[in-house]
């Protein structure tokens, strides 16, 4: 038994808890509550929404940028305040034959 925790259980008193007991006070009737363990459960599942949630208001905020910039883009195209043109021309170099 080297731990309080293991000398409580057993029945045993411990030196400290001993002197805090009046005198004349029977000791087979002394009662001695241990508070509970703690337990991690709350904040891991606190831990977990929290990055869940900052996770999905990214996400939403990406995709309400990229409607909001294609909606923009194509007000300003169609209104003429912007063109966007892609040019695919690709240049083939023509090979000498003989060289």
């Amino acid at each position: 038994m080297q731990l309080p925790e293991d000398q409580i259980r057993a029945g045993h008193i411990p030196a400290d808890l001993y002197r805090q007991i009046p005198p004349g006070t029977d000791l087979r009737r002394v009662v001695i509550v241990q508070e509970a363990p703690r337990s991690y459960k709350g904040p891991i599942v606190l831990t977990l929404l929290v990055v869940t949630g900052s996770v999905t208001v990214l996400l939403v905020l990406a995709f309400l940028v990229q409607v909001v910039a294609g909606a923009t883009i194509g007000v300003l195209s169609a209104t003429g305040g912007l063109s966007y043109t892609i040019n695919r021309t690709s240049k083939r170099h023509k090979t000498r034959k003989g060289a």
